[in-house]
């Protein structure tokens, strides 16, 4: 029998996801954290280990049967997969972020405001719903910087604990939205693999997870 395959983000989010899978069941046999290696085989699946903005497009694509991504992710794409269980892990927040004093110019009438972010989809979406126009500059490296030499008066972002903005002078000054961990599939895995795929969803939600 073919193995199903999933594909799991680097990193705090890979090991949070094996352990889910242990627990509930899903998965028996022993998965070796510590190897460097891309794919990791068990009795069971074959996992594929990528950057977390890659994990959507290995499951649209139908080369992994499921993945794990958070919110900040999959809003930031368009991504045609079933999204059935929020694993309730990975939690963060998506915030706008600035300088103390820019509060005051955030909460003004303003139209139009400068920001640096590594999505966005996310920032322009959420600024046009409240009719500001974002002038954005797309960012890969440390958003935080932008505020702090001018390029941006704001940035979008996700934060975990807000070590970060603190060490570097910024605070949270609005959240845009919660995000956690979803349990994502592939559309055609969904129906063609039912027979092997809906145990697994069944076993997660049974453990915990919501829709």
């Amino acid at each position: 029998m073919e193995k199903l395959s999933f594909v799991l983000p680097k990193g705090r989010l890979f090991d949070q996801t094996i352990n889910i899978l242990t627990r509930s069941g899903v998965i028996e046999s022993l998965v070796n954290r510590d190897s460097r290696k891309l794919i990791l085989e068990t009795k069971e699946f074959r996992f594929m280990i990528v950057r977390p903005k890659d994990v959507p497009v290995y499951v649209e694509s139908g080369i992994a049967d499921f993945g794990v991504a958070g919110n900040d992710v999959l809003d930031e794409g368009e991504y045609d997969i079933y999204r059935p269980i929020d694993l309730g892990i990975g939690y963060c927040r998506i915030v706008v972020a600035g300088k103390p004093e820019s509060r005051e110019i955030y909460n003004s009438n303003i139209s139009t405001l400068k920001v640096a972010t590594k999505y966005p989809r996310i920032a322009t979406r959420f600024f046009m719903d409240r009719g500001i126009k974002p002038i954005i500059y797309e960012l890969y490296g440390s958003v935080e910087l932008a505020p702090l030499v001018g390029l941006a008066d704001f940035i979008v972002d996700i934060v975990e604990t807000g070590t970060t903005l603190r060490e570097n002078g910024l605070v949270v000054i609005d959240q845009i939205k919660e995000s956690t961990a979803k349990l994502i599939v592939n559309r055609v895995s969904y129906k063609v693999k039912s027979d092997s795929v809906f145990p697994i969803i069944q076993r997660l939600e049974s453990f915990g997870g919501g829709s």
